[in-house]
């Protein structure tokens, strides 16, 4: 007998932001969410979020003199912070 998979709640805190995007950008995005079947800002988001995986970015941060409140803020609680 297969377990049933349940439904993830969506992230509660999200914040409604406005961006623009022009052209070619806005296709790319609005293409991609409907090829994965999700929304526009799930894709921006998920794409977004990778920035955090840019070595340079996490070491100015480190060097940042209120680098524990930018810490909390970018990264989950269960997500590694940078050494």
């Amino acid at each position: 007998m297969k377990k049933m998979k349940f439904i993830k709640p969506r992230n509660k805190q999200a914040l409604r932001v406005y961006w623009k995007f022009y052209g070619r950008t806005h296709y790319i995005v609005k293409y991609y969410a409907e090829y994965t079947e999700h929304t526009e800002e799930e894709v921006v988001d998920e794409f977004l979020t990778n920035i955090l995986l840019d070595e340079n970015f996490l070491e100015w941060i480190k060097n940042k003199r209120y680098n524990k409140r930018i810490m909390n803020r970018i990264f989950n609680s269960g997500e590694t912070s940078i050494g």
